[in-house]
């Protein structure tokens, strides 16, 4: 019991205070949610990626592991969405909505401060290609899925390209084969290492905002499903790729604890910009945020004390 609290009060619980001040600040100020988003999207992250990634030390065949392993998690989750909703008879708009609340999570403003808090060394670096994968997956499927069932029908090459996380994985690599030299031009380099220690906290502040203007229905029949598949299916399957692709130590552990993040709240967002099921959409990040801090918690716990040998940190 003492290592369980150990690691919720030195890892969750610095994220959920975080988050409570974006949603105790959106209480007193109404804050505008849409451009905390686009900071996040169009500055924070990109500039965490394109410095961790340009720097990072892991190889390049390790990230196309990750890459692989990423996309695998994501075709389980729907892959098992689609299983729960057949055997429900649910209609297809259903089963699209629970698809997008299960595969797609949160590996930005969650699982990067998560990361960062729990494995200090790679956690960060690792998760870049998580949150890489997930951002390519959120604006091609997620955007079919969001769009699925509904009259309006918006494209979905425009917005990919709009991205700018690609981008900076791109010209990342681009660095990292010629030794980094941006490095040593210090008027570019030093303001993206400034907004790059500064997206964990405002990445989470952002959530906090996000969760304060959220309305969620109780967490019953299709959303308790999806909880359930995003929460406790995603490290469940997790175990399994990570023995599949030959991940050990630290590396599985990380991609094993980063599986049980929460929906992500892209999935909110695309939902209501292609008219999906926003409510169904935002009631999965209220509720899987909040008992994510839970699951993370018993995760690490289990395998510090060695309950999956080839995962041990």
């Amino acid at each position: 019991m003492s290592v369980f609290l150990d690691i919720f009060f030195s890892v969750c619980l610095p994220i959920l205070v975080l988050a409570g001040l974006g949603w105790g600040l959106d209480r007193l100020y109404d804050l505008d949610l849409k451009s905390l988003v686009k900071l996040n999207i169009y500055l924070f992250v990109p500039a965490f990626i394109l410095t961790r990634l340009s720097s990072s030390d892991l190889g390049g065949k390790l990230g196309l592991s990750i890459v692989g392993f990423t996309v695998c998690i994501i075709l389980s989750m729907g892959a098992l969405s689609w299983l729960v909703c057949k055997l429900r008879k649910q209609n297809p708009v259903d089963c699209y909505s629970m698809q997008l609340a299960t595969m797609i999570y949160n590996s930005g403003n969650w699982g990067i401060p998560l990361m960062t808090l729990a494995f200090s060394q790679y956690g960060g670096v690792i998760q870049v290609f998580v949150l890489a994968t997930m951002n390519l997956t959120s604006f091609s499927l997620g955007v079919f899925l969001a769009n699925a069932g509904s009259k309006e029908r918006k494209g979905w090459i425009v917005p990919i390209l709009k991205q700018p996380s690609p981008w900076a994985i791109l010209i990342a690599l681009t660095l990292r084969s010629f030794g980094n030299p941006l490095e040593d031009v210090t008027f570019i380099w030093t303001p993206l290492e400034y907004l790059a220690s500064a997206l964990v906290a405002f990445a989470l502040i952002t959530l906090g905002v996000q969760l304060s203007k959220t309305k969620p229905p109780h967490p019953g029949g299709n959303l308790g499903w999806a909880l359930v598949i995003r929460l406790l299916g995603g490290p469940a399957v997790a175990v399994f790729y990570t023995w599949v692709f030959g991940f050990e130590g630290t590396v599985a552990a990380i991609l094993i604890v980063g599986a049980a993040a929460p929906t992500a709240v892209n999935t909110a967002l695309l939902a209501h910009e292609f008219n999906g099921n926003s409510r169904f959409a935002a009631a999965a990040v209220f509720y899987s945020t909040f008992l994510a801090s839970l699951v993370v918690t018993a995760i690490l716990a289990a395998l510090r004390a060695g309950w999956i040998a080839w995962a041990v940190p």
